[in-house]
């Protein structure tokens, strides 16, 4: 692995780390402002505990070494919360200072699974 890669996996990992475990503290929280907008969203306020709590095991599962699979399904987990945080904003309306962060989010996600190097992949022989 070049050394622009790994410093483009180390960089998008950890801010997708820092983004996912910050909103995943204040969903467990729950803050006023997260409560407001499930909410709006329309969506169950258990659903915040949920997704915080599984937020901050998918940072744990991206940031430990070995556990390829477990990373998979943590990636793949962060896209589909993500996605579905951009689809519940355009649903209802809500315009891009809503989708900023779920957009960025995603690009981060996709930046780390992508640039992760071959002892982070799943089923390296």
């Amino acid at each position: 692995m070049s050394k622009r890669n790994k410093f483009i996996y180390w960089i998008a990992t950890l801010w997708l780390a820092l983004g996912m475990a910050s909103t995943g503290i204040v969903q467990i929280i729950p803050l006023k402002e997260e409560t407001e907008m499930m909410r709006h969203l329309g969506y169950p306020l258990y659903f915040l505990t949920l997704l915080g709590v599984w937020k901050l095991l998918g940072v744990v599962a991206i940031l430990i070494p070995k556990f390829g699979l477990l990373k998979e399904w943590a990636y793949a987990g962060f896209f589909f919360a993500m996605s579905g945080a951009v689809v519940s904003h355009l649903a209802c309306g809500d315009g891009a200072k809503e989708l900023f962060g779920p957009v960025l989010l995603i690009v981060l996600t996709t930046f780390s699974w992508y640039f992760r190097p071959a002892e982070r992949k799943c089923c390296v022989n």
